[in-house]
């Protein structure tokens, strides 16, 4: 044993590497035993964290290192709510939220004075602050639906709004009451508390953007940008914090502000859930395991009232919350599900609400004891119902979001098309385009699809000798790999020699069944003329395109983007998409329509489809509720395409559905775009889009 003896192995442990050890091996045991058991993982963390917590086995004392790992860890998981959330549907949605808020904070509230008021005979102030504790919520179960990939359904989006909203009202609610009961509210009071709140409320909403957008256009460094993005998420919760505010209102006003900075399916959204899911939110799953003491049960009988109390009254008035909303807005069963499992968990703010009420002594007794606004009954009953609440909140979403979840799985039967497997094709030569090339064909792809595939290719020309022409393209290639690979996309490396760069890309586009190109935008110095426009192809020559594109574009017949990148993607605020009158009429009008409108999807940017007001009712959508962030304004200035510039904003991102010469939808202005994008659009991103096209000029009027 004297090998050991400089190992200090005496309980609680102290060794930093063995206590980091015992909790990884929690981490990483507990999905993987309780998945068997059919019980959330998010349980199995709390009922570990108690086992192994100062109230079990002691093990690990819950020790600053903890809960600063917790208090990050649920600053994360406010932050990733706001962020996964579809901010169309949110403003869409945002006044179901407000309803939702206030029937899970005016319900609770009424049924906790009540409670506390006549049943456990507290004084009104103690009572009205027992009620805030009822309204509160904690979203501990939202890794269940962002997990499931249901985080952008409509029931996941009221419930995360109505958290913020009552959370906010219960903590300016302890706020007032504290001040009530200890004598300090005044005017004064009022006006500062308004003020701060605004104030820090206006500044992470306008003001974060602005800096992060700047950011993340002069940096690119991936590590750069996962610090900055923690740095706003702390900085926002402690402008929160000295607003008056809970520090996790901060996070999740965060999350909204930076929401369409990070497109969902971009490398930097995939960091931050990861490192997430990995580390922070099971560092505070386990922390408040530590809380929990199961000798509090047998205490004392007054413990056991207020917990019994507090309980019933909790998950009733949230489910009756959860179903007065299922009722307004006639939602499903399982959507009031989730609805009820998200709003049900009571943790952080009303941790925070019960020791802000024990610490406040009111006087004192005659034998000396302190008299307290929330007594150590209410404290030990609070302990109590975090474990409880979270367990029926942990079961009740899992139940909900996996039937939602599955439900959403199911083949659309009227959508053939969505049942064609996506190969997307990304030829790449320009090591400067590389990443923003793989980022466009991220965004255009349906997130996470089974079944579809991304491909690189780097052509060599045969018949030219470069000895350093492989090591170029296996550069190239890792670069486009590691890209997709930040996205948690598989990409598939080609390198092929062939006669010419044009006939491997239409070779390889043959041989994997591709269904759509990604390329680069040729760039020709500013002092050649352009060349004759060549048979077939409109705009196929000349600045901006090239000769090599103009053969690929003649030789196959896929849906191809042609991307001139002047910004980073994810910065783009806006994409201005022109169409062409009759575009509903070609063949490869449907392909490309869902291509935008999963660019909509994944990036959050605005979408503005310019057309004639004949092809506007084929682009809008035939549900009856569009997404918010898609516009469709009437444009018939195809003669006239530099006169866009007066339209254009910094940050814009110009496209141009194109046609093949003797097409349908062909306009003579097409053979002019790559100078006017040259010349008059410089400084803005671009892309030409060419869709499948047949070679006769079928209608087909197909609403999508």
């Amino acid at each position: 044993m004297y090998l050991f003896a400089h190992i200090d192995f005496s309980l609680p442990l102290e060794d930093p590497i063995l206590k980091f050890l015992l909790i990884l091996v929690i981490i990483l045991a507990a999905p993987l035993l309780l998945n068997k058991l059919k019980i959330p993982y998010l349980l199995g963390l709390i009922i570990a964290g108690a086992v192994i917590g100062p109230h079990g086995l002691n093990l690990v004392l819950r020790d600053s290192s903890i809960i600063l790992s917790g208090t990050a860890g649920l600053l994360y998981i406010m932050f990733l709510s706001g962020l996964d959330m579809d901010m169309s549907d949110f403003r869409h949605n945002s006044w179901r939220s407000l309803v939702f808020g206030l029937y899970t904070f005016c319900v609770p509230l009424l049924l906790g004075i009540l409670a506390g008021y006549y049943v456990l005979g507290f004084s009104i102030y103690s009572s009205i602050l027992l009620a805030g504790l009822f309204a509160s919520q904690t979203l501990i179960a939202y890794p269940i639906v962002s997990k499931l990939g249901i985080a952008r359904d409509k029931a996941v989006t009221i419930a995360v709004g109505g958290t913020v909203i009552t959370d906010t009202l219960a903590l300016l609610l302890l706020t007032v009451i504290v001040g009530m009961a200890t004598g300090n509210v005044n005017e004064m009071f009022w006006w500062q508390l308004a003020g701060s709140v605004a104030l820090c409320i206006a500044i992470i909403v306008f003001v974060f953007p602005i800096i992060a957008h700047w950011f993340f256009k002069q940096v690119s460094d991936n590590i750069s940008q996962y610090i900055f993005v923690l740095a706003m998420v702390f900085l926002g919760s402690f402008l929160a914090q000295l607003a008056g505010l809970e520090p996790i209102i901060g996070a999740f006003l965060s999350g909204i502000a930076l929401n369409r900075l990070i497109p969902r399916t971009s490398p930097l959204m995939n960091r931050i859930e990861f490192v997430g899911n990995a580390i922070f939110i099971p560092f505070f799953l386990i922390g408040v395991g530590m809380l929990i003491d199961y000798r509090a049960f047998f205490r004392d009988w007054e413990s056991l009232e207020v917990a019994a109390v507090m309980i019933v009254l909790i998950t009733a008035a949230k489910f009756i919350a959860a179903w007065l909303t299922q009722k307004s807005f006639r939602l499903s069963r399982d959507q009031r599900t989730v609805i009820f499992g998200l709003s049900s968990a009571h943790v952080a703010a009303t941790l925070a609400a019960v020791m802000v009420g024990y610490n406040v002594i009111l006087g004192h007794t005659p034998d000396g004891e302190p008299i307290r606004l929330l007594n150590e009954s209410v404290l030990n009953g609070t302990i109590l119902m975090i474990l409880a609440t979270c367990t029926v909140s942990t079961f009740a979403t899992q139940r909900g979001a996996h039937n939602i979840a599955v439900r959403q799985t199911r083949p659309d039967t009227d959508e053939k098309s969505a049942k064609v497997e996506e190969h997307l094709l990304i030829p790449v030569a320009n090591e400067q385009t590389v990443e923003e090339l793989v980022s466009l064909s991220v965004m255009l792809k349906r997130a996470k699809e089974p079944g579809g595939r991304l491909y690189a290719l780097h052509a060599i020309d045969n018949q030219v000798e470069d000895p350093s022409a492989e090591k170029r393209a296996e550069k190239l290639l890792e670069t486009a790999a590691t890209t997709a690979a930040a996205s948690d996309i598989y990409l598939q490396e080609l390198m092929r020699y062939d006669v010419n760069i044009s006939n491997a890309i239409v070779s390889v586009s043959r041989e994997r069944n591709i269904t759509d190109i990604i390329m680069g935008m040729h760039q020709m110095p500013h002092s050649m003329p352009g060349l004759p426009v060549l048979p077939g192809i409109s705009g196929a020559s000349g600045p901006g395109i090239g000769k090599m594109t103009a053969d690929v574009l003649m030789q196959s017949n896929l849906t191809t983007f042609i991307y001139h990148p002047v910004q980073p993607l994810a910065t783009i605020k806006r994409h201005l998409i022109v169409v062409p009158e009759k575009a509903e009429q070609e063949a490869g009008f449907k392909l490309w329509l869902r291509r935008i409108r999963l660019l909509a999807e994944n990036s959050g940017a605005k979408v503005s489809l310019l057309a004639p007001e004949s092809t506007l009712a084929y682009l809008r959508p035939r549900e009856r509720r569009r997404p918010a962030n898609i516009d469709y304004v009437p444009f018939t200035q195809w003669d006239d395409l530099p006169s866009l510039g007066h339209d254009m904003r910094d940050d814009d991102c110009l496209w141009f559905v194109m046609s093949r010469r003797d097409r349908v939808s062909y306009h003579p202005s097409m053979g002019r775009i790559p100078a006017y994008l040259e010349h008059h659009f410089a400084g803005y991103s671009s892309v030409l889009l060419y869709p499948v096209q047949a070679g006769d000029t079928e209608s087909r009027y197909i609403r999508v």
